[in-house]
């Protein structure tokens, strides 16, 4: 298809200038350790800061200084590619035309409403009578905004030209191989989603990731070039359904077991494990195997600092304000952000 064409094209020329390259079929290390940067990705653009998944969020965490965008996508009715870590609307932080919550366990599947129903909806703030609400109290609301599209955040970031111009994506594709009617399959998701990223040109600036690793497994087909990230957590491991059909039992560890799932295409690999239970050996094997490091979703500087210390590549976090003065603290490289951070 043309999104495989282009992709090798565009991340072929920009490996090539790259030194040190290493030869690990499946798992290349691109960058030579020594000039690694810490990888601050805003979960969901920072949700503890701003509305999760919306422009404004995005922005924000552009404006403060982030390495990554991270976000989650699914289909509309209308196969539109949207920013959505909800399957269904979330009464949580959803409001109709009317202003109104919706009523608890009322959202529809987002894969049933086109674009233009969805955009009805305001998420621009949460629900103070939630405990979802109450987790994140320190959120500042931003009345009227929308679920966007995929393309319109491409299109928001390339607006910002040069304040912009480094902040990468890491975009989870949101999909339950153990509830296959509330998203859409598979196959149309993961093609829908290299479609947008082959027309906004977005390719040398994009990673993959998914719990679900048959979407990963297309990508390795469908654009064997782009970064690939494997979501787990214990429950998803004991399932493989989860593991495109890989049994973890079989493996002397999971980083064993994602270089075995990530053979069928030569991007760069990343493991995005659950943060809590995450030990310097279990990273260090991970990265001799060839694979960047990067738990979530860390909140408590604490863990933060754990992390660190025991070598992960980067976090993604709630709140990259507060990593971002870590980072600061241990003087590592900061990425730039788009105006003078606070």
């Amino acid at each position: 298809m043309k999104f495989t064409r282009l992709s090798t094209v565009v991340l072929a020329g920009a490996l090539a200038g790259i030194a040190g390259l290493a030869g690990i079929t499946g798992c290349a290390a691109v960058v030579p350790a020594a000039k690694q940067h810490f990888d601050l990705e805003a979960h969901r653009g920072g949700r503890g800061l701003a509305p999760e998944n919306t422009l404004a969020a995005f922005n924000n965490a552009i404006d403060l200084g982030v390495t990554t965008l991270e976000l989650d996508i699914g289909l509309t009715a209308d196969g539109v590619v949207v920013i959505s870590h909800d399957t269904s609307l979330n009464p949580d932080h959803t409001r109709d035309a009317g202003g109104n919550w919706l009523a608890p366990k009322s959202g529809a599947a987002i894969r049933t409403l086109t674009l233009a129903q969805l955009q009805t909806y305001d998420v621009g703030r949460l629900n103070p009578g939630s405990n979802y609400g109450k987790q994140f109290a320190l959120q500042q609301p931003r009345d009227g905004e929308r679920i966007p599209t995929l393309a319109a955040l491409f299109a928001q970031v390339q607006a910002r030209g040069a304040n912009a111009a480094t902040v990468r994506f890491n975009i989870e594709t949101k999909i339950d191989p153990t509830r296959p009617g509330e998203t859409a399959a598979p196959e149309p998701m993961v093609r829908a989603l290299l479609a947008e990223i082959d027309k906004a040109g977005m390719a040398a600036r994009v990673t993959i990731q998914s719990f679900d690793w048959r979407t990963l497994a297309l990508v390795g087909q469908l654009a064997p070039q782009l970064p690939r990230a494997y979501l787990t957590t214990p429950r998803t491991l004991k399932d493989s359904r989860w593991t495109a059909g890989l049994d973890a039992a079989g493996y002397a560890s999971t980083p064993q077991l994602v270089k075995a799932a990530a053979a069928n295409g030569p991007g760069p690999v990343v493991w995005s494990p659950a943060y809590a239970d995450l030990t310097p050996a279990v990273i260090k094997e991970a990265q001799k195997l060839g694979m960047k490091v990067l738990p979530w979703t860390v909140n408590e500087r604490a863990d933060m600092l754990r992390l660190m210390d025991a070598g992960a590549d980067g976090i993604i976090t709630d709140y990259p304000d507060v990593l971002r003065d870590l980072m600061r603290e241990r003087e590592l490289s900061l990425p730039p952000p788009g105006r003078s951070a606070p």
